[in-house]
C-alpha cells in the first residue's frame, strides 16, 4: 500500500509542514518535494480548475518524491470529492465551510469504511487497479487500514462553527483543525478584518479549545509570524501558495526591473 507520510508524523506527535498549491502540474509538486523540506503539499481545488485524470497524476507526483497530498474540497459534493481523491492517491482531505457535529459526522463517514463511514471496496489506483502490487496481492485488510488511516481535516471558519467547536471536535475521526479567518470575519460582519478582535479572540478558542480535545490545530500564515503559534503550542503548519509567490516576485522584481529600464 502507499505510504501516508503525514499519518506518520501525526502518531509520532512531530511537527508537519505543508504548502499550497492552485496549480495541477505535476512538475510543481515533484520540484517541491524535491528541496526536502516539506512533509506534504494541499491542493486547494476550493480555488482551482482540475478533472480526476488530473488527481491521480497528482499522487502519482507525490510518491515519486515522497510527499503526502492533501485537498482541500468544496461544500458540495464534499463526500464524492474526497473520495476521488483518496482513491487517486491523495493521504488527507481538508472539509472547509463546516456548521456543525453533523457536518463533522458527514466528513468523517466520506472517508472511514464501515461501521463509522461508507467508504469501501473500490478497483481504484489507491489499491493497485486490481488488488495488486509488484505481483503480490494487496490484503484487503491493508487497503481499509489506509483508508482509515486517511487524515481528516476540517475548518472552522463560520460564526456558527465556533459557537459549536466542541461539539464539532468531540466528533471521533477528525485529525486537524484549521480557522479561517477571512470567512469568518464576513460571518460577523467584519469583512477582511482579520486583525479585529473578535477575530483574533476566535482564532485564540479554536487553538486551545481543539489542542484541550487532542486535535491538531493547523495554521495558515507567513513564517514571520509562526513563532506567536508555535508559543501557543501549535505544530502543524502550511506556509505559502504557489500564486501568490509568483504574484509577489512579478511585483517586486519586474517594478525594480522597470526602475532599472526607464532610471533617467
Amino acid at each position: 500500500m502507499l505510504r501516508n507520510k503525514l499519518r506518520e508524523l501525526l502518531k509520532k506527535d512531530e511537527p508537519t509542514l505543508g504548502t499550497h498549491i492552485h496549480t495541477t502540474w505535476p512538475g510543481i509538486i515533484e520540484v517541491i518535494g524535491n528541496t526536502g523540506v516539506f512533509d506534504y503539499v494541499e491542493f486547494t481545488s476550493t480555488y482551482a480548475p482540475y478533472d480526476l485524470f488530473t488527481l491521480e497524476n497528482m499522487a502519482r507526483a507525490a510518491d515519486a518524491v515522497d510527499l503526502s497530498l492533501m485537498i482541500k474540497v468544496d461544500l458540495e459534493p464534499r463526500a464524492y470529492l474526497a473520495q476521488k481523491a483518496i482513491s487517486s492517491g491523495f493521504h488527507a482531505i481538508l472539509f472547509a465551510d463546516l456548521f456543525d457535529a453533523e457536518d463533522a459526522e458527514e466528513c468523517v463517514r466520506a472517508v472511514k469504511t464501515e461501521p463509522k463511514g461508507v467508504n469501501g471496496f473500490g478497483l481504484w489506483r489507491v489499491a493497485g487497479y486490481v488488488f495488486l502490487h509488484e505481483g503480490k496481492q494487496i490484503p484487503i485488510k491493508d487497503y481499509t487500514r489506509y483508508l482509515n488511516e486517511i487524515v481528516i481535516a476540517v475548518m472552522i471558519e463560520r460564526k456558527t462553527a465556533v459557537e459549536n467547536l466542541e461539539e464539532i471536535l468531540s466528533v471521533e475521526g477528525i485529525d486537524m483543525v484549521q480557522f479561517g479567518p477571512g470567512d469568518y470575519s464576513i460571518s460577523i460582519g467584519h469583512p477582511g478584518e482579520l486583525a479585529h478582535p473578535k477575530v483574533r479572540e476566535a482564532e485564540i478558542k479554536v487553538i486551545k479549545t481543539a489542542l484541550d480535545f487532542g486535535v491538531r490545530p493547523r495554521i495558515e500564515c507567513d513564517v514571520k509570524d509562526m513563532k506567536r503559534y508555535i508559543d501557543l503550542g501549535v505544530k502543524d503548519f502550511c506556509i505559502g501558495t504557489d500564486v501568490e509567490i509568483i504574484s509577489n516576485w512579478c511585483l517586486e522584481a519586474g517594478k525594480e526591473a522597470k526602475r532599472l529600464l526607464f532610471k533617467r
